[in-house]
């Protein structure tokens, strides 16, 4: 094959990998914010993604600084973002959980902490 073929084949395999990588739903951000401090516990957390997401795959688990769930148990998922209301905690570190199925089938997971309290 000649090297001129070659080096116009390069760019072409490396757009498809880094279009691949793309592809999947990631974190875009969050309220709370991601390590944020906020005086009173919210009563909900939302979070943005890259990619729309598929709402039966999709959720969010919220623990309280005794690791008890303080979520209700009922995200809502709308486009890109996902939505879950909360049940009061009290001050210290929560724990935010989430899993995601995006529209291309790609599955992400991850979670964050924010703080409640002075």
């Amino acid at each position: 094959m000649p090297r001129s073929t070659l080096i116009g084949i390069i760019p072409l395999l490396l757009s498809l990998a880094t279009g691949e990588a793309a592809a999947h739903a990631f974190l875009d951000h969050a309220e709370p914010r991601v390590g944020n401090k906020v005086a009173t516990a919210p009563r909900e957390v939302t979070l943005w993604f890259t990619q729309k997401l598929e709402p039966a795959f999709s959720a969010i688990t919220v623990t309280n600084p005794a690791g008890q769930r303080v979520d209700t148990g009922k995200t809502r998922v709308s486009g890109n973002q996902m939505s879950v209301s909360l049940r009061s905690g009290g001050a210290g570190t929560y724990r935010v959980n989430w899993h995601v199925l995006s529209v291309d089938t790609h599955t992400t997971d991850g979670n964050f902490t924010f703080q409640v309290g002075q």
